[in-house]
């Protein structure tokens, strides 16, 4: 398996380079049947792509919203997905004292977000089944864990055959709980502490839809060649 190593020094240029240092480590699902790769949009997207390019497989998108804290927006108080499933990350909310009202006005903002995203990246597509499929869930990178963990609750109710999370990198601590949520976990970098996923990258600039929606129809086509 690829490593990378414990420090930012080794950043990954841009998350197409994380997708096919990943795809490295994932050999062993190239071409096979009944695999998907799911990315979490937008920046799990190319590096989904680069991962379901070089391995021959289809890709689609795993809708999942963080719940930011209200005046901190990157920091996940929990995150939403389709389906009514909702994580909470009880620490945070308990230890900046996030009052119920305002947990459900990000989350009601949130929602509406999903369904436009929705409308955006499947227009006219049915939901993807998933049972007895093998799922390679992809993320650009994990912090807390919780909007992963919501992608997960939502594959898991559609019994999928296996579930392996795939992400250039991630705390050691949050790995350890995915490991115990999915069969199996691929991530190249693990540092304690973290800090910021942005640190790893060399360009970490916001994804498009109009990325995103290019990438998915990129996909799509070589399926059908």
């Amino acid at each position: 398996m690829s490593k990378i190593p414990h420090s930012p020094s080794a950043a990954f240029r841009d998350r197409v380079e994380a997708g096919q240092h990943l795809a490295k480590a994932l050999l062993k699902y190239e071409r096979q049947p009944q695999t998907w790769v799911l990315a979490l949009p937008r920046g799990g997207v190319p590096v989904g792509a680069e991962i379901a390019k070089a391995l021959s497989l289809p890709l689609d998108v795993c809708l999942v919203r963080k719940l930011g804290v209200p005046g901190q927006a990157e920091l996940a108080m929990g995150a939403i997905a389709s389906h009514g499933v909702q994580i909470l990350n009880h620490d945070i909310i308990r230890r900046m004292n996030i009052a119920t009202e305002d947990i459900q006005r990000v989350a009601t903002a949130e929602a509406e977000e999903l369904q436009r995203r929705d409308r955006t990246y499947r227009p006219n597509k049915p939901p993807l089944d998933i049972q007895g499929q093998a799922i390679i869930l992809v993320d650009d990178g994990i912090a807390t864990g919780s909007t992963l963990k919501a992608a997960i609750s939502v594959l898991r109710q559609q019994q999928p055959q296996r579930i392996v999370v795939a992400v250039p990198v991630a705390p050691p601590s949050t790995v350890e709980e995915l490991r115990q949520e999915v069969d199996e976990v691929v991530c190249l970098a693990q540092p304690d502490p973290l800090y910021s996923i942005s640190l790893w990258y060399g360009h970490f600039d916001q994804t498009s839809d109009e990325t995103v929606c290019k990438l998915l129809q990129q996909n799509r086509n070589s399926q059908l060649n």
